[in-house]
């Protein structure tokens, strides 16, 4: 597989708002390996372009979003500060090839951890808060008919992230237990528990913490960890509004709009 030749086309047809084919479809193997070193090329030549990253997300750690891809392991991607979207503020669409919601929460770190060996407890202990999260996958890979390998080459399908208001510490709080209900344009859409994220979220992001240890990457103090889907990504039409309310952590909303 072209790494430099992959991060390109990827690269291209976000920008120009256009679908490629799977490149699991092509005659050329891929590798998972691969498909990282594609999504890390990406990641520097953006950086290089004046992006800064401000936090990652694990995606694939629910059962629901495994089925959806028949896939049984997680996978992650980066989170860019021009990906953040303020709560609050209408969201274009245009921004976007094909987008899906999902709803997570998210962790902040305090301090730095690093794999391999980082447990639970390990993110639990570098936690400064935990919030409410909304994130937008999108793909670049046509009628998001993708393998993982696809999905991991596109940065685990992100394309944005909105980070709900109310920060919550860990302390005598059960991520596990908590219950997240979803709403879209103020009707019942869904409804999960933290338990559904590989049965913890911190179980997830300490995954996430041993998987780029493997590539000479931490998880830095002051990121935002996005932990994960509760539930299955949703289709996003213009005009929508999305909510979720989580017990004990806050809610986080967004609307999406195709601009005039």
């Amino acid at each position: 597989m072209d790494i430099q030749k992959a991060a390109s086309a990827l690269l291209e047809a976000e920008y120009e708002k256009k679908q490629i084919a799977p490149f699991t479809s092509s005659i050329e193997e891929i590798s998972i390996d691969d498909a990282y070193q594609i999504q890390l090329q990406q990641i520097r030549r953006k950086v290089d372009n004046g992006a800064v990253i401000v936090g990652k997300k694990v995606g694939l750690t629910s059962k629901a979003m495994q089925e959806m891809l028949n896939v049984n392991q997680p996978d992650y991607g980066h989170i860019l500060n021009n990906m953040v979207f303020e709560e609050g503020k209408t969201i274009p669409l245009e921004r976007f090839i094909q987008p899906k919601v999902e709803f997570e929460i998210a962790f902040v770190l305090k301090k730095d951890i690093q794999g391999p060996g980082v447990t639970m407890n390990d993110v639990i202990d570098a936690t400064d808060y935990v919030v409410p999260a909304l994130e937008i996958i999108d793909s670049r890979i046509k009628d998001w008919e993708i393998k993982f390998e696809d999905t991991v080459a596109d940065n685990g399908s992100s394309a944005g992230a909105v980070i709900g208001q109310k920060k919550t510490r860990l302390t005598e709080l059960d991520l596990a237990s908590i219950g997240m209900t979803v709403y879209r344009n103020g009707e019942f859409l869904d409804s999960a528990l933290g338990a559904a994220v590989m049965g913890h979220p911190a179980k997830a992001v300490a995954w996430l913490a041993n998987a780029l240890g493997g590539y000479g990457i931490a998880l830095n103090a002051g990121e935002v960890i996005l932990a994960g889907a509760l539930s299955k990504a949703v289709p996003i039409e213009d005009g929508d509004t999305f909510s979720a309310e989580f017990e004990q952590i806050g809610k986080v909303s967004a609307t999406f709009k195709k601009s005039r």
